[in-house]
């Protein structure tokens, strides 16, 4: 009873019923759900509820583990009619096509979080693309839910995600220090999807952005965003500048070579540092 109870409440049923509980010669707990006679239920295309018109057959669900023992959901779908097209019920333990019940699956993100991801798999008995799995269908639903709200400025980077000049382009919401889209790849292709996904939405509420020297970015955010201040950020531009004194430096050791070959050698560094990080002797 007490397994009953607590499954009830853990799977939000409402138009479903617990059949049974039985708990196999391997220490596994079975639970056999049904739906409930005469309830229309949901359909995952909108919001409405329609009359039941078949069953699928029976699917098993992962569920979180009690006491210590797996625990399986048991249960035949059912189909609706949903505006003329037959379609699966809107289960509300379930997660697309996911093995792993919704509370399993939220249970594994948080863990996922603090722990490595194959500990974590360790912990509930699953394998580790599961844990990879529930990882995406968490990322996956908090996009789709998300609030952008009004975004005053935003900043674009692209991180190297693995050798051979494979990138990501991450854009921030600078004001509220959270990412708000990231895709592959650091080209005009990047900032169109940008855009498509998210970046329409920004033009009434966006007043500058942030981005590097990358000409791809500049081209693609003037014409998204043409009322924006672009802004560079500060790392590229002393980037810049040190390169370019670098390279007159390097022209003018070239012209002394002959008359003062010792003048400017060993100061490459020198000329980088701030005034007021320079020893006695490199100011001097």
């Amino acid at each position: 009873m007490l397994v009953k109870t607590i499954a009830r409440k853990t799977l939000g049923l409402k138009n479903h019923k617990i059949d049974k509980v039985k708990e196999t010669p391997e220490g596994t707990i079975e639970i056999y759900i049904s739906h409930k006679k005469r309830r229309l239920l949901p359909c995952k295309n909108d919001d409405g509820k329609y009359k039941v018109v078949d069953n699928l057959p029976g699917r098993r669900w992962q569920h979180v583990s009690l006491w210590g023992r797996k625990v399986v959901i048991i249960y035949s779908p059912c189909r609706v009619m949903c505006n003329g097209k037959l379609v699966v019920e809107d289960i509300p333990w379930s997660m697309g096509k996911s093995r792993i019940s919704v509370p399993l699956i939220s249970h594994i993100g948080i863990l996922a979080e603090l722990l490595p991801w194959k500990q974590v798999a360790e912990l509930f008995h699953v394998h580790w693309n599961t844990v990879r799995n529930a990882v995406k269908r968490i990322v996956e639903y908090g996009l789709e839910h998300r609030e952008i709200g009004d975004v005053i400025y935003f900043g674009i980077d692209e991180i190297s995600r693995k050798k051979g000049q494979v990138y990501l382009t991450n854009v921030y919401d600078l004001k509220e220090k959270r990412i708000i889209w990231s895709g592959e790849g650091r080209n005009k292709n990047t900032i169109n999807e940008f855009y498509k996904d998210v970046g329409h939405k920004l033009n009434a509420s966006v007043t500058a952005i942030c981005c590097d020297m990358w000409q791809p970015y500049i081209d693609n955010l003037k014409l998204y965003f043409p009322d924006a201040i672009i802004v560079f950020d500060k790392f590229h531009i002393v980037s810049h500048l040190n390169k370019a004194v670098d390279e007159v430096r390097r022209e003018e050791a070239l012209e002394l070579k002959k008359t003062e070959p010792e003048l400017l050698k060993g100061t490459r560094y020198i000329w980088l540092k701030n005034p007021w990080n320079l020893t006695e002797k490199q100011a001097g």
